[in-house]
């Protein structure tokens, strides 16, 4: 799952981008509502996680506009508003949650699972292709019953791959899930993951496309 955070408090943002990193998922930040704007118009995101009180442009503005544009991608509100009029504007421009400031990390941990599981039409916390299972809520994954151990970022492209079953993902659309604005990306960056993940698992659980990219499939016991 791909985050844009909009939050102008540093130092909220910079513990905000360091848990949301420890549990997988890859997250970018901007700190004014006009940067969320141009970040979500030139950006694909599976997750906004929008402050109210922005700089340059409130928060409430930026949800406006985004949901005029059609952009359906879930919002979750973190807001020091606390008044019920608040909250129900919120999720009458098209929020999908809301919490108060200060909030409990594990309980935002959860919603951001629920909203996962919305998206995904999963019933639990998990994600499932025979033998492969990949726990949401505890980062973690097993191969025909036995726990595999893998990288951050290993961990990051087996989820993309199986919210995408049977699908062909570009390089491209799998280094925007694994890599953040301005990071360095080596040419094979994806490739070699994609090895550390067959020796793994099984060297048959993903499969190269030549020249479009990659399909995980079900292996055959």
């Amino acid at each position: 799952m791909r985050i844009l955070l909009v939050e102008d408090d540093e130092l909220l943002a910079v513990g905000l981008l360091t848990a949301l990193q420890r549990a997988n998922y890859s997250v970018e930040h901007v700190a004014d509502g006009a940067k969320a704007i141009r970040a979500l118009a030139d950006n694909s995101f599976d997750l906004v996680i929008l402050d109210l009180g922005l700089p340059k442009l409130d928060g409430s503005d930026v949800l406006k506009q985004t949901r005029a544009k059609g952009n359906d991608v879930p919002v979750i509100i973190l807001s020091a508003r606390d008044s019920t009029t608040d909250r129900i504007i919120g999720l009458d421009l098209g929020a999908d949650d809301y919490m108060v400031k200060p909030f409990d990390l594990e309980e935002l941990l959860a919603r951001i699972r629920v909203l996962e599981r919305r998206r995904s039409g999963l019933p639990v916390n998990q994600l499932q292709l025979g033998d492969l299972v990949l726990d949401l809520g505890s980062s973690s994954v097993s191969w025909k019953g036995q726990p595999v151990e893998l990288q951050r970022l290993e961990f990051i492209l087996l989820k993309r791959l199986l919210e995408n079953p049977q699908q062909i993902l570009s390089r491209a659309q799998l280094e925007e899930a694994l890599y953040g604005w301005g990071e360095g990306v080596e040419s094979n960056a994806v490739d070699v993951h994609v090895h550390h993940l067959r020796k793994k698992i099984s060297p048959a659980i993903i499969k190269t496309i030549r020249g479009v990219g990659y399909r995980i499939g079900q292996v055959q016991a």
